[in-house]
């Protein structure tokens, strides 16, 4: 289900039932000659798209214009670059309106610059604007110094859980740690170009890598399907594990 095509009354149950809510992190970067500049957001869109025939989520509608940087290629490469600054903000209000609107069960999937799981200035944006926005919320709503009152005294006991206010929004990778231990993890690489040739085939043209040599796209060359649906096969274990 997508959050751009529900009516109220499925947001309703979506908030009755706690339902994940599921937004892709993406972006629009330079991959070489031979991939898409939507390679990071179609990885985690094809994925997430397969975890709804899976499990009942709600997808809510990709942001793709992002902190990508300028490390793989300058402001001519065709990256786009959102200033995290300002980034941060923008997905500050969405966060704010999400849980304004009662929705408690909220996940950020993101592809980009993850390696091992390691903390870079998109991911940091949205883990940030996150906490902000709970924060916000809880002194709207219940005013200042909501956490020391008697309502709170059970909130070491909660944490972790449903009733744990800093759990209500959680920035995931698409592939954990382990499961990139597991396969590999590249950019527009032999790992990454497999990945999104077993989601979208038409997003990969291998026969242009000579149009242009960079050292991280040599071993796409080795880059096949095969590969790629065994990365598919343990990103969705994982995310059907994580995401609850």
């Amino acid at each position: 289900m997508h959050l751009d095509k529900c009516f109220p009354r499925e947001v309703e149950k979506a908030k009755e039932n706690r339902t994940p809510v599921v937004i892709v992190g993406g972006t629009v970067e330079y991959h070489g000659p031979h991939c898409s500049y939507g390679c990071d957001t179609l990885v985690a869109q094809g994925l997430i798209e397969k975890l709804a025939e899976k499990k009942d989520i709600i997808i809510a509608p990709s942001i793709s214009y992002s902190p990508s940087s300028w490390a793989v290629g300058d402001d001519t490469s065709g990256t786009v670059h959102i200033d995290e600054v300002v980034f941060e903000e923008y997905v500050f209000n969405v966060f704010m309106s999400m849980l304004s609107a009662g929705l408690r069960n909220i996940y950020v999937v993101i592809h980009h610059q993850f390696e091992q799981e390691n903390l870079m200035p998109m991911t940091l944006s949205y883990m940030k604007a996150a906490k902000r926005a709970t924060m916000r919320y809880l002194e709207k709503t219940k005013g200042q110094g909501w956490w020391g009152s008697e309502s709170y005294k059970d909130y070491y006991e909660n944490l972790g859980g449903g009733d744990d206010p800093f759990s209500w929004i959680k920035v995931i990778p698409t592939m954990s740690t382990e499961v990139q231990n597991a396969t590999g993890y590249d950019h527009a690489g032999e790992f990454e170009c497999s990945i999104l040739m077993a989601l979208y085939p038409d997003c990969v043209k291998l026969e242009r890598l000579g149009d242009i040599e960079h050292w991280f796209t040599k071993s796409a060359a080795n880059a096949n399907a095969e590969m790629g649906k065994k990365m598919v096969e343990l990103s969705l274990e994982y995310l059907e594990k994580t995401i609850v």
